[in-house]
């Protein structure tokens, strides 16, 4: 075996030389202050959406704000601008969470969702708790610059809220008839403590979701729950047959006091006419007894006679009125002024 060491396949000298290239320092120069220049511009130039206003900061500190446009500041990270959504309602959830939401403070994770839903009432049960908060950011600076994260602050804030209202109040007032006053105290201490902490922010509307007892006694609760609806059911149908009812006995019970009240008033009227009648008579007969009493005689007799039907007069000397009975239609006789 031969120690003699492989042939080179390129023998010395078979590559060409490279070049010297020549760096000209003045295109370098220009280059970098082109780009210089172009960055500069870029970073001076910023727009703000038409929701949004755009907080100026120089080296960190508050200058100004600017709405929605075309805007100019300071370049290369002497002033940052800060987009602070004022124009859009912003919204939190607690103890659930909406998925595809773009704020980061809309919902917490899952864990901490469930450890947000479990409060303890006033009467020491427990109660799950969901619930929403609607607001809107009013000042910028306020928002950015008096709490160190305003989103965080008012999650912890909405918490503690809620869980002092419902520490105040029963189980079945927060599952059943006192949501809405529960939203409304909410709502004003919620408002009162952000306004104490001056954080720039708003709040429009604390709105209760879900509320459920735990899982374990959930199937008793709605049992419960159940009877006490049918019990108001029946109370409501109760109180409406007494409604129906009762009206309806007042009106008859009015209307025959007004007919018998009516009856009262004709009858005095009539006592009191025939007796005024009676009282002018006896004037009269007191002036003309003779004539009065034959008058009042023809009278009566006038208003009697045509009510008896057919009559048969005869004369008181007659010896028989067999002849007439026989005749049809007679229905009585008068003899002498007697039937």
């Amino acid at each position: 075996m031969s120690d003699t060491p492989p042939r080179n396949p390129f023998p010395p000298n078979s590559f060409p030389e490279r070049p010297d290239i020549q760096v000209n320092p003045k295109l370098v120069l220009l280059a970098g202050l082109v780009g210089l220049v172009f960055i500069g511009v870029w970073s001076a130039v910023f727009t703000v959406p038409a929701e949004s206003e755009g907080v100026v900061m120089r080296f960190g500190k508050f200058m100004n704000t600017q709405s929605a446009g075309l805007h100019f500041k300071l370049p290369f990270g002497v002033d940052r601008v800060k987009l602070v959504p004022v124009r859009r309602q912003l919204k939190q959830e607690f103890g659930f969470g909406t998925g595809g939401n773009s704020n980061p403070y809309q919902s917490s994770s899952q864990r901490e969702q469930s450890d947000e839903k479990a409060m303890v009432t006033g009467d020491l049960n427990a109660a799950l708790v969901e619930w929403v908060i609607q607001y809107r950011i009013e000042n910028p600076k306020s928002y950015l610059f008096n709490v160190r994260n305003a989103d965080d602050t008012l999650r912890d804030a909405s918490e503690s809220v809620m869980r002092e209202v419902v520490g105040d109040r029963t189980v079945d007032e927060v599952i059943t008839i006192g949501r809405q006053e529960i939203e409304n105290e909410a709502l004003v201490k919620l408002q009162a403590l952000v306004k104490s902490y001056s954080m720039g922010i708003k709040i429009d509307q604390v709105q209760l979701k879900d509320v459920n007892p735990p899982g374990r006694v959930q199937d008793s609760f709605n049992e419960v729950n159940q009877a006490q609806q049918e019990r108001e059911s029946a109370i409501n149908v109760a109180n409406g047959e007494y409604n129906k009812s009762i009206p309806r006995a007042r009106g008859e019970a009015a209307q025959l006091i007004r007919s018998a009240e009516g009856y009262s008033a004709k009858r005095i009227n009539e006592a009191q006419g025939d007796a005024s009648a009676f009282s002018a008579q006896l004037v009269e007969y007191l002036k003309a007894p003779e004539v009065t009493k034959q008058r009042l005689y023809l009278e009566t007799m006038g208003d009697i006679l045509p009510k008896v039907g057919s009559k048969v007069i005869i004369d008181e000397g007659a010896s028989s009125v067999l002849p007439l009975l026989n005749l049809g239609g007679t229905e009585g006789l008068i003899n002498g002024g007697k039937r």
